[in-house]
This record gives structure tokens, sequence and C-alpha cells, in this order.
């Protein structure tokens, strides 16, 4: 839950917090705990009155659309039968990528500035000539 706060960060709302609610913290923390411990009940009651109600058992993640068309109204030869033409194109797909990624990796490595001419000397060295400077429009005015 704070895994973008560090201990510093955390400590400063501990303290902040003290200095508004002052003696009444340990209360304020106390209804916060039981408000959440309440949420959790209620959720899992609803989600216990909806699984009675459709007659299948339902978790908190099953209620997402495509999770519960998934899990409980496909069979899994339903499923598969739908993913048996993608899965060629996927495959097919995936083979070009990665061919277009080794053609790319072997372009790079033979534009890479860092490796030896065959001169012997490194290409990124003094002996490279600057680039030519181009006219502005400061230049012609």
């Amino acid at each position: 839950m704070f895994d973008n706060l560090n201990w510093w960060e955390i400590g400063a709302l501990l303290l902040l917090a003290l200095l508004i609610f002052g003696d009444r913290l340990p209360v304020v923390i106390n209804d916060g705990l039981r408000m959440v411990r309440n949420l959790r009940a209620m959720a899992r009651n609803a989600t216990g009155d909806l699984s009675r109600e459709l007659g299948t058992d339902i978790q908190l993640e099953d209620l997402h659309p495509k999770a519960f068309i998934r899990k409980h109204l496909l069979s899994e030869e339903d499923e598969q039968a739908i993913r048996k033409p993608l899965q060629g194109v996927y495959d097919n797909l995936r083979a070009d990528v990665t061919g277009v990624h080794d053609d790319l990796k072997d372009v790079a490595a033979s534009v890479d500035l860092r490796t030896k001419t065959p001169g012997g000397s490194a290409a990124g060295g003094a002996a490279t000539a600057p680039a030519p400077r181009t006219a502005s429009y400061d230049d012609a005015t």
C-alpha cells in the first residue's frame, strides 16, 4: 500500500497526523480500521450473495467482465476454438518480429561507432572530420 513512500515520508505523515488529531489519534486509527473491516465484510457478503444467486463459485477477482465470461460462460473447448485461428497469426507475427529484431541488431552492430575499423584504430577517435557547416539565415543576411 505504501510502496512508493520511504520511511521519512511515513514518519512525516505520522507526525502530521499526531499534530492534527492530538490525543484523539488512537481513536481515529481505531475508527479507520473498523471502517476497513466493515468494507471488507460487505464485499465478502456481496460476493457470497452473488455466488448463491448465480449458482457458481465467484471470487472478487472474477467480477471483471472478461474474466467472468471466460470462467463461467465458455467451456474449455469453446475457448480453444476461439484461440486456435488467432494462435497461428500470433506465432507468425512473433517469428516476423523476432527476425526484424535480429536484423536490426546486426545492422546496429555493423554501424556501431565503438567497434574498430579495419585499420586498427577506433572509428570514434580524434581522426574523425567535423561535419560541414550548413549556411543559416544569419549567414545570408
